[in-house]
């Protein structure tokens, strides 16, 4: 059986943990090297990017992550984890990082503040129908072609048809929180892949 690791310094954690455990996975909340070091795949949750950032770096995993990424662990990042694979966040704050797994540019709540969430039904290439939670969601506004698009969003405004799930190669990424749903097949998508 594969062990997931669900990042545990902020954010979405029980959410991802209890999905994940439901589709029969042994699942580790990641706090420090030794059990980041056990792991066979790993969720960066949703939350709020800098302070999963920060909490990175005070916690030593930063450099772990970054590595572990460049060895091909499977990651999937949903909105705040999303932004932290990116390559570019167009509105980040100054001192903003983040790893560039995923060759795309996001923007930061580009779907609105908080007041502004919605759900929405999205067609997802290889699984059908789902729904997304988009809270604060960040909107991916660029991406290149080694980037797989696996759904996307028309939220009704001039900037039209935007990514809102990918993949490249193992990393994973997702606007919107699909740990919020009840509806597991998009974390059954990422265990088939590790």
């Amino acid at each position: 059986m594969k062990r997931v690791g669900v990042l545990a310094l902020q954010g979405d954690v029980g959410e991802h943990v209890m999905m994940l455990e439901s589709l029969g996975s042994e699942v580790v909340k990641v706090r420090t090297i030794e059990q980041f070091n056990s792991v066979d795949g790993l969720v960066l949750p949703g939350g709020e990017s800098t302070t999963i950032a920060h909490l990175l770096e005070t916690s030593g995993l930063k450099d772990v992550l970054g590595a572990k990424l460049k060895e091909g662990l499977p990651v999937f990042g949903t909105c705040a984890g999303l932004i932290l694979l990116s390559t570019t966040i167009l509105d980040g704050r100054s001192d903003q990082w983040s790893y560039a797994a995923l060759s795309l540019s996001v923007r930061r709540n580009g779907y609105g503040r908080q007041i502004a969430s919605f759900e929405s039904e999205l067609d997802v290439k290889g699984v059908g129908r789902v729904t997304g939670v988009f809270i604060r969601a960040p909107r991916i506004e660029s991406y290149d072609d080694e980037v797989e698009v696996l759904a996307t969003l028309d939220h009704g405004d001039a900037t039209g048809e935007h990514p809102v799930f990918v993949r490249q190669n193992q990393v994973w990424g997702a606007s919107f929180h699909p740990e919020l749903t009840g509806d597991a097949r998009l974390h059954q998508l990422f265990l088939n892949s590790l």
